[in-house]
């Protein structure tokens, strides 16, 4: 989902000018003056204009106010030929080339967006902002870009322990993010939970069990959506709601099956199994999701020398990965304990610690430094690293914003590690909408995303400074950010092939089963794919329980314009609700002329570039077509 913030302000009377794109779209153009309407389009105030020249300027003045309404509805296709008639009068005015831009990045056409925001650069107009948008949306372009290069993170923020004479944690030992922002931090020393928001601030604290953390070390969260932190002085693992109450505990000290001496890390298997690094007993231990325990493993055998001083723990399909403190090396084991061998050497880390699942890698740290593991080969690669000022660091967690969050426990601090080209950079902040018909109240809906396209979430008042003419508004107020929202908007987009056609029974279940779990509020639309694309139904989801291929209006066709279908699928959600979805429903194949109006980049460019999210629910066995599989792979909505 495309996280879109909506910010109310109130603009200073006196900053209002004919430059205010804001009130332009909103009829605010009528009565200046000429030397407003020379300023605006960038004319020097003290040349002189012919009356040709004027009626220009008015053409074009119009058909521009009437672009940036056309805009602000949705209306991407309409806006820019508003913009393109404006430009017919007044050729190479900069302010119109950057609206056009926007909306050819809205429709899709990123390259016809580029190039008209080139035009405009190349003129001196934007700065380094355009100079930014252009090239991150050409970044986002490259096909093949440096995958390593992504890798590269640097400190670019860090939350302390202690402000001024004020102690707020103390020793952070673990982190565990959440999908709005937010994150769940462990403090060893002061044996604590707190919830901390994206700007580092104390929300809430949690001392677990009734007698209190005794020296909590790791936080994980389990299946079940509950957390379980993992007590290193207490020998237990506490279970948390997922809002932090306590729940219940298990394990104790000592040496048999359930028993901990120092337990450390946590990891889950895929049936719910919890596993524990136990540092005292040198094993692993393993319990079943109620906290019962089965086994444990890592001792020395014939095939095995046994773990030293294990620590760092993670699985990923199903293998068992170990990282020990005193040899340096990760050692992998199968899910009943089994040794299967190395995945790096002996002496490979210093002294590593947490380890965690990160995409196809396991990202671990180690003493000062942030290092990712490729878990086929074995392949490490240095992403992070505090510096050579003393640092001790126990955990390296990928955050929701594509941040790494790294406990520094011999610091007291918290460092964010961000994306070397996301510092240099900088976000990719849009204007989704301007509303200011209760003038001069307005409100704007913001979209905020990193370079990869990923929304950012959590954000704040504090982290929004809206001037005009250089001027912060007042009364600015953030007023809703749609992570938050409970409502999402989807659009079923059915196949009408004739292939799709002999599932008719597959299609009426799936139908079904998915506005059975939609909520009531939500607006549910249906468009048909064929010849041409037809919208079969817009209405509450819950009137379609009794859901038959047979009412579908549009007939089956043997080549279906699956392109021109996802377009008006995408049209329908422009102004939905900030959460939107297609989800398409075929058989899985595609025609020769399924594809031939659009291509698959400037499809996949529109969903994303409006934050609309493509799923594929496959009525029979088998594997997608490239085609389908391409656009389901690249949207980054919901």
């Amino acid at each position: 989902m495309k996280n879109v913030i909506k910010i109310s302000f109130l603009f200073v009377m006196t900053a209002l000018t004919v430059n205010n794109l804001f009130s332009q779209s909103q009829n605010q153009l009528e009565n200046e003056e000429e030397e407003d309407i020379k300023r605006f389009y960038g004319q020097p105030s003290s040349a002189m204009v012919d009356e040709e020249s004027l009626d220009m300027t008015g053409f074009a003045e119009e058909d521009f106010r009437r672009g940036v309404q056309a805009y602000y509805r949705g209306s991407f296709n309409e806006s820019i030929l508003q913009f393109e008639k404006a430009l017919s009068y007044l050729p190479g005015e900069n302010l119109i080339l950057d609206w056009l831009g926007k909306a050819y990045y809205r429709s899709g056409i990123e390259g016809e967006a580029i190039q008209q925001w080139q035009f405009a650069s190349s003129s001196g107009y934007g700065g380094l902002l355009l100079q930014n948008r252009i090239e991150v949306v050409r970044e986002r372009r490259v096909t093949g870009a440096d995958a390593e290069s992504s890798l590269h993170f640097t400190e670019s923020g860090n939350y302390p322990g202690k402000f001024g004479e004020n102690l707020i944690f103390s020793q952070p030992v673990s982190i565990l993010p959440n999908n709005d922002g937010t994150i769940w931090l462990l403090a060893y020393s002061s044996n604590e939970l707190l919830l901390l928001d994206v700007n580092g601030n104390v929300i809430s604290r949690y001392r677990g069990p009734l007698n209190g953390f005794d020296r909590p070390m790791d936080i994980v969260r389990a299946e079940n959506g509950n957390m379980l932190v993992s007590e290193y002085a207490g020998n237990r693992i506490t279970v948390l709601s997922d809002k932090g109450a306590y729940i219940s505990s298990f394990g104790e000290k000592g040496r048999a099956v359930g028993q901990f001496m120092g337990p450390q890390y946590i990891a889950q298997d895929s049936v719910g199994n919890i596993y524990v690094t136990d540092f005292g007993n040198a094993r692993v231990s393993v319990f079943d999701s109620e906290g019962k325990g089965l086994f444990h493993f890592g001792t020395k055998d014939s095939v095995f020398t046994g773990l030293k001083g294990p620590t760092g723990i993670a699985i990923v399909d199903d293998n068992v990965f170990v990282a020990d403190c005193v040899t340096g090396a990760i050692y992998r084991f199968d899910r009943a304990g089994n040794y299967e061998g190395l995945l790096t050497p002996e002496h490979t880390f210093r002294r590593p610690e947490a380890m965690k699942k990160w995409g196809k890698y396991l990202i671990i740290a180690d003493a000062n430094k942030v290092i990712s593991i490729d878990t086929v080969t074995g392949a490490t690669f240095e992403n992070a690293s505090t510096g050579n000022a003393p640092s001790r660091i126990t955990s390296a967690v990928p955050d929701i914003n594509g941040n790494i969050l790294v406990t520094d426990i011999k610091n007291n601090e918290i460092c964010v590690m961000s994306n070397m080209t996301e510092l240099v950079g900088g976000l990719f902040v849009q204007i989704e909408k301007v509303v200011s018909d209760n003038f001069p109240n307005v409100q704007m809906e913001v979209r905020v995303e990193n370079r990869k396209r990923q929304p950012v979430v959590g954000l704040k008042a504090e982290n929004f400074f809206i001037t005009e003419q250089k001027r912060p508004v007042v009364n600015q107020e953030l007023t809703g950010s749609a992570y938050s929202n409970d409502n999402a908007d989807f659009t079923l987009l059915i196949d009408r092939s004739l292939e799709t056609a002999d599932y008719a029974e597959a299609l009426k279940s799936a139908v079904t089963e998915l506005v059975s779990k939609m909520n009531a509020d939500s607006t549910l639309r249906i468009v048909s794919a064929a010849n041409v694309p037809v919208t079969e139904y817009i209405g509450s989801p819950s009137n379609l329980g009794n859901f038959a291929e047979s009412v579908l209006k549009n007939p089956s066709s043997s080549d279906c314009a699956l392109d021109l279908g996802i377009r008006l699928a995408a049209n329908d959600l422009i102004n939905a609700q900030k959460k939107r979805a297609i989800i398409f429903l075929t058989a899985g194949s595609v025609g020769q002329n399924s594809f031939s109006k659009y291509s698959l980049s400037d499809l996949t460019s529109y969903l994303n570039n409006n934050g609309i999210s493509f799923s594929v629910v496959q009525l029979k066995q088998g594997s997608l077509s490239d085609e389908v599989k391409y656009i389901a792979d690249n949207p980054s909505g919901l």
